[in-house]
């Protein structure tokens, strides 16, 4: 997304990004060599904002404006120029209220996959969990991190279905945990565990088609995109007022999941097969 918008704006864009959402170490090299490149805007998704935070105040410190992605945390410990994301606890909310009244006659223990500690992970969970609880059919029986990516949500999903067998139900805070726990749930021969995601990835939206994956917090991130760009664009030209920017989002489960695979020039990577 923010490639095809920065081509229609003429701007300039250098996408770096580690191997995993747990490799923060990584993450913070790649800050400092975006300094170093000189760029003017730098558009960051945080892996750990308390790490992130010093090299941050490097960039501003060296003229670079700076904006927090995919995110709706304001409260920062640097004074970033903005922050462009989705409302992480209110569209968690939205999917657990959804996923409670779908299911409000069977009774479920809830296991919930959290991402590493901190904000983000805070909030998807805690949105989810708020949005069941009004219903009183539900048990959470278990937590486990599991680090933001596919090895990690596959762990976490082993671990916590051998230990508590009796779980139908799994909340995960990324999608890339989600697809780790199907692989989980394969090879345990679990196919009754209900799995919930978190993000609008290309592969689980395909796994939420094939009834693999029961919905996500669909973030549309080419969407985000947009409006990333348009930001970084409009702060070089003194027109971004600063603040936060909420892009949308949108509970997805196979009632709409059409609606965006039929979209393949949206998706990054495509879908798999034409839908």
């Amino acid at each position: 997304g923010i490639k095809a918008a920065a081509e229609e704006l003429g701007a300039e864009v250098v996408v770096l990004a580690p191997q995993s959402g747990s490799d923060i170490n990584g993450q913070v090299g790649m800050m400092q060599d975006a300094i170093t490149m000189g760029v003017d805007v730098i558009l960051l998704n945080p892996h750990d904002d308390a790490a992130a935070a010093p090299i941050v105040d490097q960039a501003i410190a060296a003229g670079i404006a700076v904006f927090n992605i995919n995110s709706d945390a304001t409260d920062w410990e640097t004074d970033l120029t903005g922050v462009i994301g989705y409302a992480q606890r209110s569209g968690n909310k939205e999917q657990g209220e959804l996923v409670a009244e779908a299911f409000k006659d069977q009774e479920l223990k809830i296991g919930i996959i959290e991402g590493l500690p901190g904000y983000h992970s805070t909030e998807r969970c805690g949105g989810f969990e708020d949005g069941i609880a009004s219903h009183t059919n539900y048990e959470i029986v278990a937590s486990l991190n599991g680090q933001w990516n596919v090895d990690g949500g596959n762990q976490a999903g082993m671990d916590m279905l051998q230990a508590h067998p009796e779980i139908n139900m799994i909340y995960c805070a990324n999608d890339q945990e989600a697809m780790g726990l199907l692989q989980a749930c394969k090879a345990l021969g679990r196919e009754d565990v209900t799995i919930i995601g978190n993000d609008g990835n290309t592969e689980a939206l395909e796994a939420i088609y094939d009834g693999d994956i029961y919905s996500t917090v669909n973030t549309v991130p080419y969407e985000m995109g947009l409006y990333c760009c348009q930001a970084a664009v409009d702060v070089l030209y003194g027109e971004f007022k600063g603040g936060f920017v909420e892009t949308p989002c949108y509970v997805t489960t196979q009632d709409n999941v059409l609606s965006f695979l039929q979209q393949p020039d949206r998706l990054n990577p495509a879908p798999s097969k034409e839908y």
